[in-house]
């Protein structure tokens, strides 16, 4: 463990020119030419155990004494300016509120007596001085550029920027807020779902000590060859090319150093300084900082489990277990843990890459409708889908079979909820919006106390005009972008449940749009989605009417109208099957 970076890369310099390189991937190193293999003595083991603790307590370092002041002042300033940008963005409604609040306290002071109107003289006073700063303020933080879009477009690349600088537990929370337009202005959403990993991969020596700890082995044991450079870094770890003793070629993620004291670090602070916004509620009003922080708390330790990403993976499996045409890789659980996985290597090319896609005689359109076919299947029939269907999560294999890999960020839909998202299906489909406009209700994307007939008519408005394009001219992320903007501007929020299923579809719709010129999400779902509606309804419908005829039911009833719709909806398709 005393060797040098460049002693070690001197004793496996040999064989990196001894093996050639195998469909565009570097070659793999003997796994007992390394110098970690050689450390076999106790002094040697108890040294390298002294080498990962020392590295992972230096993370834990920078969130003690000094250092970690400096990393509350800097990401303080950060929150407060986005907290500020968005009050300044809102400033002539914040202004509306608090005159209006200032002439209702004057009406109550009026009926009271000579002092408690003058001091509400002295109020509206120092709320005019107040206003005044405040313009000030607006003028010298965003300048005299009145276009507002231009100004969020500028401060959410501005944030898109400090996100990256302040590292991993930043750049996923900014993932997760590119979904959150009922926090964010449009252009945040935009700029922020464009947010990837973009973090330096973490040291060899680290990696493969962190991989003899988790499994109890020496490497040499495990895996026969390991390819020297990460072949992805990300966030949370970093994936490597390997092979076993037995021959299969093999995909090892290994956490980074600490990761969970990194995360830990960065929720202390954020929580310390969301609960230090929350003593200025005007400043507070536009995002729910808290709400937020639990909802990444949950998902982001999720994520963060490698064995229950191996048995995510194999759920998936199984729900496509009758689907040839999908593939999912196979989870090596003899060497895998909570902070190792170990899976099959998968040779592809990303679903984007057209040309390559062409070479293999594989169509990019075909690919795409498939693709779409299989999230309709998990979103709608299964109630389990990968939340996180980017290109670098999807390759399509030389025969032309789809595989998915990274499932440590999943969604669960309960059978409620999916009943609600069909709802909503028949109201699209019947380009009603008024219903369109109830469902949101239905589905709590109302803030809590909000009245639903001050925002229905706006939500009708907007849909009217999609509604009123032919289906195929529905373009999915304008109608979210629309929707964005409304729940900005209204007192709407995105429900937690919703948070993955809009990434995943909107992620869905870019790929879409790359692979197929002529591709709708709409138009491309429209089959697919009656096909599993037709199913999962049918039989709801015949355990319900099976119930009423042997008196089971508990004093339900049955929806007839829903019933009718599903009925024409199942005549419409046979009779365009059979013609």
């Amino acid at each position: 463990m005393n060797e040098s970076k460049e002693q070690q890369a001197m004793a496996v310099q040999p064989v990196l020119f001894e093996e050639p390189a195998e469909n565009g991937n570097k070659p793999m190193v003997a796994t007992e030419t390394l110098p970690i293999a050689k450390l076999v003595t106790n002094e040697q083991l108890i040294a390298e155990e002294k080498f990962l603790a020392s590295k992972e307590s230096e993370i834990e370092r920078r969130y003690a004494g000094t250092r970690s002041w400096l990393r509350v002042a800097h990401v303080s300033s950060v929150i407060g300016k986005l907290a500020l940008y968005l009050y300044l963005d809102q400033l002539e409604v914040h202004q509306k509120q608090q005159l209006r609040h200032a002439r209702e306290r004057k009406e109550r002071a009026e009926r009271l007596t000579r002092a408690a109107v003058f001091g509400e003289w002295l109020y509206r006073g120092r709320l005019w001085f107040f206003h005044q700063f405040m313009a000030l303020l607006r003028l010298t933080v965003i300048g005299r550029e009145v276009n507002q879009e231009v100004n969020q477009a500028k401060q959410a690349v501005w944030l898109k920027q400090k996100l990256i600088e302040l590292g991993p537990t930043f750049i996923k929370i900014g993932q997760s807020m590119g979904t959150r337009a009922d926090l964010l202005p449009l252009p945040f959403v935009v700029a922020l779902g464009e947010l990837q990993d973009q973090v330096p991969p973490f040291p060899n020596e680290i990696a493969f000590a962190r991989i003899e700890k988790e499994l109890g082995r020496k490497i040499n044991e495990v895996y026969k060859e390991f390819e020297m450079e990460p072949v992805a870094a990300a966030s949370l770890g970093q994936v490597y090319r390997a092979r076993l003793h037995t021959g299969e070629e093999v995909a090892v993620k290994v956490q980074r150093p600490n990761l969970e004291a990194t995360i830990k670090g960065d929720l202390e602070i954020l929580t310390k300084v969301a609960n230090f916004a929350e003593r200025f509620p005007q400043l507070n009003e536009n995002a729910d900082w808290s709400g937020m922080l639990r909802e990444f708390n949950q998902t982001i330790h999720e994520e963060m489990d490698y064995a229950a990403e191996g048995h995510n993976a194999e759920r998936f499996r199984e729900n496509f277990q009758r689907w040839d045409n999908i593939h999912v890789p196979k989870i090596y659980w003899n060497a895998t843990t909570t902070k190792v996985l170990t899976m099959e290597f998968i040779h592809g090319t990303k679903v984007t890459d057209l040309e390559e896609q062409e070479r293999l005689n594989v169509s990019p359109a075909k690919v795409n409708r498939l693709l779409i076919k299989t999230y309709l299947k998990q979103l709608l029939e299964d109630g389990f889908f990968h939340a996180d269907p980017h290109p670098g999560n999807l390759l399509v294999m030389p025969d032309g079979r789809l595989a998915f890999f990274d499932f440590g960020m999943v969604g669960r839909i309960t059978p409620e909820l999916q009943s609600k998202m069909i709802d909503a299906f028949f109201h699209v489909v019947g380009k009603d919006p008024a219903g369109i406009a109830q469902d949101l209700i239905d589905l709590d994307f109302l803030k809590p106390g909000t009245d639903p007939r001050i925002v229905r008519p706006v939500v009708e408005k907007m849909f009217e005009f999609h509604l009123n394009l032919k289906l195929k001219d529905v373009n999915f992320k304008e109608l979210t972008y629309d929707l964005a903007d409304v729940m900005y501007d209204y007192p709407f929020r995105l429900p937690s449940n919703f948070t993955y299923i809009m990434r995943a579809l909107m992620t869905l719709e870019g790929i879409g749009i790359i692979t197929d010129p002529e591709f709708n999400f709409f138009e491309t779902a429209k089959p697919y989605a009656k096909e599993f509606m037709l199913r999962r309804e049918g039989a709801d419908f015949r355990r319900q009417f099976v119930s009423k005829l042997l008196g089971r039911d508990e004093g339900g009833k049955i929806d007839w109208n829903r019933t009718w719709k599903l009925a024409k909806m199942a005549f419409k398709t046979v009779l365009n099957t059979n013609s």
